[in-house]
């Protein structure tokens, strides 16, 4: 990988490739703060956060070395203001191989971030943030994507211990979304139907994430917890 060109302390931002990642990462732009993003798939909007100068890292964190290229990389800035961790997969449990999936989901929302945590931690600056994107579905369950949901609550469990190990230096918090955003092809039918699960029956909206963001990171006294942003639907 070639030398990081990183002016200042910057959060790192994993999967910022599409949805929340990429959202995530022009906000943190627009506010001056330094990006440093990984990214898996190149799409043509990761060309628009490079002429915004966010600093981009291909890594397909299913290859251990490819996590440790990571890792080694991103060791080359002097400091750090926040990790967030985003990347993610989607995988159905229904008809595929379930220790496959199982192992996939894991590696991707557990293992990814706990091996980052642990390996970057001392670079972060007083005060700075640990954010893990976690999901609804870590608090409820699923029951055509278990192996997704239970590697998110893996991911909501680590909000807890790294918060105690890393106190009071670094804060560790969670962002817990459900519908946020739909993809273009969803169709009425599978929209319809996912606004009824929510008392606030519409699309949360990537400024919902945005404003997570700004509490957590401007806070001096909130760890170890999650923010749920789900329109209700704990309550349905």
């Amino acid at each position: 990988m070639s030398p990081i060109d990183c002016p200042s302390s910057a959060f790192v931002i994993t999967g910022i490739g599409k949805r929340i990642g990429f959202a995530a990462c022009q906000y943190l732009l627009s506010k001056g703060h330094a990006v440093i993003g990984s990214y898996r798939t190149s799409y043509p909007e990761l060309d628009t956060l490079r002429a915004q100068g966010a600093t981009l890292i291909k890594c397909d964190f299913y290859q251990q070395s490819s996590i440790e290229n990571f890792i080694t990389t991103v060791k080359q800035q002097p400091a750090l203001r926040g990790i967030i961790h985003n990347a993610s997969d989607w995988m159905n449990d229904i008809n595929t191989n379930s220790a496959s999936v199982f192992n996939t989901m894991m590696q991707i929302h557990a293992s990814v971030p706990y091996q980052i945590n642990l390996a970057l931690h001392g670079l972060l600056e007083e005060n700075s943030d640990i954010i893990h994107i976690t999901d609804y579905v870590a608090e409820k369950g699923s029951k055509k994507h278990i192996a997704y949901a239970a590697s998110k609550a893996a991911l909501a469990n680590m909000t807890l211990s790294f918060s105690a190990l890393l106190a009071p230096k670094v804060k560790v918090n969670s962002i817990a979304p459900a519908l946020i955003k739909f993809n273009q092809d969803d169709d009425s039918n599978y929209r319809s139907k996912a606004l009824t699960k929510s008392l606030i029956p519409r699309e949360g909206g990537y400024q919902e994430i945005f404003n997570a963001l700004d509490y957590l990171i401007n806070s001096h006294y909130v760890t170890g917890r999650t923010l749920s942003i789900d329109g209700g639907r704990h309550l349905k």
